[in-house]
């Protein structure tokens, strides 16, 4: 059952909430999303890595965007075109944990297995490997913007567990291209609704569903927003257009990054207060 909308039209609401469990591949849409240490749960605990543990994403390989996954039970599924699906158990994998690096972090990491090291290579064409962030490890984030010091974590994303756009913000980008692009383009975990484009701009803390949120600081845009998510196909927009109103310096901002203080269930539909 879907969560009942507030009866006031004019707050914010989220109207999307999605999670990545393989970074850089496709999401999963949710109705409800349980926030945990990490952020979402399941969000971005598993990456594709090369055979030296570097990091992969849509930046190096596109077709990992048509990496479909779902979670069933006791497994994530992936699939692909051509490929049978792929099971991997969300339990943590045992045996060694090798280095894995993401950006300027190194996490020791376990392996998922052979079996799904040979099916990534042979759907994104690649020598690769899947791992699995533990639930053991502290990946810290940039003392600069942490909310709780030391305490404040995340898992495989590229440097915070949330990434928040409101809707008011891609309606504003689609006025001013040919061709509109969805949201997906983005890949952000929440989405407000009822806001002025860029609203998120000024926020600096919200509560949704008596969780608070700290927007600590701005998205900068890469090449994966010019991935169609659907194809896998790169191209050039929508950043081009961005780079024309939203670049601030050498970076294309849209979106915010935002970390959750405690634990919780948000729901589609719940308000959003901006404190």
């Amino acid at each position: 059952m879907k969560h009942a909308i507030p009866s006031d039209p004019a707050a914010p609401t989220v109207s999307w909430l999605r999670i990545y469990p393989v970074k850089g591949a496709g999401g999963i849409p949710l109705e409800a999303a349980e926030l945990d240490a990490c952020g979402f749960r399941w969000d971005r605990r598993w990456l594709v890595t090369d055979p030296a543990g570097r990091f992969l994403t849509q930046r190096e390989l596109p077709r990992l965007a048509l990496l479909r996954p779902r979670i069933e039970g006791d497994a994530l599924v992936l699939e692909a075109p051509g490929a049978p699906p792929l099971r991997v158990p969300l339990a943590e994998p045992g045996g060694a944990r090798s280095p894995v690096r993401i950006w300027d972090d190194v996490v020791e990491a376990p392996t998922v297995g052979l079996e799904a090291a040979e099916w990534l290579s042979d759907v994104l064409g690649t020598a690769c490997r899947l791992v699995r962030f533990p639930a053991d490890v502290r990946r810290p984030l940039d003392p600069r913007y942490a909310v709780a010091g030391a305490a404040d974590r995340v898992g495989f994303a590229d440097a915070y567990p949330i990434l928040l756009i409101t809707q008011a913000s891609l309606d504003e980008l689609n006025r001013r291209l040919a061709t509109p692009v969805p949201m997906d383009r983005f890949r952000p975990n929440l989405v407000v609704a009822g806001t002025a484009p860029h609203a998120e701009d000024g926020w600096r803390r919200i509560e949704v569903a008596g969780i608070v949120l700290h927007v600590v600081k701005p998205c900068a845009r890469c090449v994966v927003t010019t991935v169609d998510q659907a194809t896998g196909v790169p191209g050039k927009e929508p950043l081009r257009t961005l780079a024309r109103y939203r670049k601030v310096g050498s970076k294309v901002l849209f979106g915010q990054n935002a970390i959750h203080e405690g634990c919780g269930t948000i729901r589609l539909g719940d308000r959003v207060t901006v404190l």
